[in-house]
């Protein structure tokens, strides 16, 4: 059954090709036009700065030339790096970028048969549970010396990339609205997977050979099933962002992992021959240039113990510009931040289980009376119950199961000062196994997220068998927005919103005076706080 796509603005990008080719006219975007005010709302365009179509710039345009990879990518100065590292691991898998380049020879230019042309291009995007489809026309910001302006093609007459770009600026407002980001948001936008942060412990890795092996071993597994990595450095208080280390790597700057490879390599050492175990990782600098200074970089001593043939036979090849390769020991050292984005229809969260997959769209909004469905965080004790509340079930032994917490994109309303993302987190609570209508109680809490100001919120926990219920939330109270709750389990677990205050009285209780409620509470002492954990359901 064919996924289900918004068309975004309400422009429908086949009827507007038919209608330009119908009036032999290019077509002309009204909603994302060459503009001041299409690419800036702060800053001030650059003097000499034109719009111009590809056909203006080179004679013979395409949209990809010979296909597509992750050399079609250098960043512009647009401070945008996030989301060019995220388009550079799209760029390396064809399953994924079909789907945010939809028809894609269908929009190629035809140079036999000019009048197919209308200038027109659409790509999709997935926001909040669905893809979303962007049309935009072709003409683009040029600067003084004729060049685009942000991302470009090491190719200059391939146009996919700086088009793609476009369509993600007026998706997001314009294209200053692009500048600052994290790589976990673009990843899920251009597959609908899910994007788990890593916090790498440098220290342990350092010191711990099988910690440095295990994780390996994970993110390898994990490339392997198409999931999509990037990486950073995370610079410390105070210290500016992209600063330059010795080893030539950039501080808060967003690399692509582009493969993992494990060698063996025989060393002669004092007459006798040893064999060495290499854990190698390749990496791609968005900006086009490879930093990597150190053990295994472009023209270090460590090549030259292989020849051309030795290399291609063990996969150490750099394919384009900006890539070079390190050992799996050297990035430990280095980077801090990882970025796994595991594409959600593929069995990825768990090896070799078939995971099942549930997902919520809501809102939290102000209502006038005590339902309002914004109440903040736990902390926050006579309104966090208001919150939405989704129940779920485990069976047998428990399971591991994945939580994502998604809050809608905000960056559209940066013009307005207003785009930064909410606080956002959630609670999974143990409820009682005949528990059917909203919780009105504070009881154990079986799992925490974080609460982060970011796109998304993932919590991976292992629960025992029962019934829970999560409580996703903003951190204060009477936040508003819509967010997007998505669950995945091992086995198929059905997760349902209570929206009911009460249970449901039955046809007897009908026949019979309301009773009195008593309720048994006991206290659960957990952090330090002393939380109600309801023990008992009504009594008559």
């Amino acid at each position: 059954m064919p996924e289900k796509v918004c068309k975004f603005q309400g422009q429908c990008y086949h009827k507007l090709k038919r209608s330009c080719l119908r009036r032999g006219a290019l077509f002309q975007d009204p909603f994302f036009p060459p503009s001041a005010e299409s690419l800036f709302y702060k800053r001030t365009p650059p003097p000499g700065l034109t719009w111009k179509r590809p056909r203006e710039l080179c004679k013979d345009p395409r949209l990809f030339v010979d296909g597509i990879s992750t050399r079609d990518l250098h960043q512009g100065s647009l401070g945008n790096c996030w989301m060019v590292a995220a388009t550079s691991c799209l760029a390396a898998e064809s399953s994924l970028w079909k789907k945010v380049i939809p028809d894609h020879a269908e929009q190629e230019w035809h140079p036999k048969r000019p009048d197919l042309y209308a200038g027109i291009f659409h790509f999709r995007f997935w926001r909040l549970g669905q893809w979303t489809d962007v049309v935009v026309d072709d003409r683009l910001p040029v600067s003084e010396d004729g060049t685009l302006l942000f991302c470009r093609s090491a190719t200059p007459r391939e146009f996919w990339s700086a088009l793609l770009e476009k369509a993600y600026a007026k998706l997001n407002g314009c294209y200053e609205a692009l500048e600052g980001g994290n790589t976990a948001e673009a990843l899920v936008d251009f597959t609908g997977g899910v994007s788990e942060p890593l916090n790498l412990n440098q220290e342990e890795l350092i010191q711990h050979a099988d910690q440095r092996k295990m994780l390996f071993q994970t993110i390898a597994h994990a490339h392997g099933h198409k999931a999509l990595i990037t990486c950073s450095i995370r610079p410390a208080d105070g210290e500016q962002v992209e600063s330059v280390l010795d080893c030539g790597l950039i501080k808060g700057h967003a690399y692509g992992v582009t493969a993992f490879k494990k060698l063996r390599m025989s060393e002669t050492l004092n007459g006798m021959c040893n064999t060495i175990r290499l854990h190698m990782v390749r990496m791609r600098n968005p900006w086009g240039t490879a930093d990597w200074t150190g053990a295994w970089s472009l023209g270090s001593p460590q090549w030259q113990q292989l020849s051309r043939r030795e290399r291609e036979k063990m996969g150490l090849v750099v394919r384009d510009v900006g890539e070079f390769w390190m050992e799996f020991e050297d990035f430990c050292r280095y980077f801090t931040d990882m970025v796994v984005c595991r594409l959600a229809e593929k069995s990825l969260l768990w090896e070799h289980v078939k995971k099942q997959a549930e997902g919520m769209e809501m809102r939290w909004e102000r209502q006038i009376d005590s339902r309002s469905r914004c109440g903040g965080c736990i902390n926050h004790r006579d309104t966090f119950l208001y919150n939405p509340q989704f129940l779920f079930e485990l069976v047998g032994d428990g399971a591991e199961v994945l939580i994502c917490l998604q809050q809608e994109d905000r960056r559209m309303k940066r013009r307005e000062g207003s785009g930064e993302n909410l606080p956002i987190g959630f609670e999974v609570l143990r409820v009682e196994v005949n528990r059917v209508c909203r919780v009105q109680c504070l009881c154990e809490q079986a799992a925490s997220s974080v609460y982060m100001d970011s796109r998304s919120v993932t919590l991976r926990v292992t629960l025992g068998p029962g019934r829970y219920v999560i409580l996703p939330t903003t951190f204060l109270p009477g936040s508003t927005g819509r967010f997007l709750l998505r669950f995945f389990s091992h086995s198929h677990v059905r997760l349902r919103e209570l929206k009911e205050e009460l249970p449901a009285r039955s046809v007897w209780q009908c026949c019979f005076p309301e009773p009195s409620a008593v309720t048994t509470v006991h206290l659960l002492k957990a952090s330090g706080l002393s939380h109600p954990k309801q023990t008992a359901s009504m009594t008559i």
